[in-house]
């Protein structure tokens, strides 16, 4: 039994990365096919194509590598974030007590009068 009980959702899950790995190759092999026939002559389209499918490969192998071990990587993860918003958050407040400054200096230099102007005209 695994985790929780989710054999059905972790079987679909593999099997659909293990798809997603076919349909990677597929792309490569389809894009190097197509290359070595001469029947796409843009190197970019096959460029992209092999890019894609290397994507997809990749991410699929990754997905099967990970396949939800009865580690609780919710916890590093919830840590992590947690972290990571304390961070975020004094970067956040930093840059947003640097914008309230340049508002005052902005109207406080708007409200500056024009010393080349007539002294007697209303501001």
């Amino acid at each position: 039994m695994v985790c929780g009980g989710f054999t059905c959702s972790k079987n679909a899950l593999c099997s659909l990365n293990v798809v997603y790995m076919l349909v990677g190759l597929l792309l490569i092999g389809v894009a190097a096919w197509g290359k070595g026939f001469g029947l796409v002559s843009s190197i970019h389209i096959i460029g992209g194509v092999i890019a894609v499918g290397f994507f997809l490969l990749l991410i699929a192998i990754v997905g099967l590598i990970g396949k939800n071990l009865c580690f609780s990587c919710g916890d590093k993860m919830l840590n992590h974030a947690t972290e990571a918003l304390k961070i975020l958050g004094g970067v956040g407040l930093f840059f947003s007590f640097t914008e309230i400054l340049g508002v005052w200096l902005a109207v406080r230099y708007r409200n500056q009068k024009d010393p080349r102007a007539n002294p007697s005209a209303f501001l």
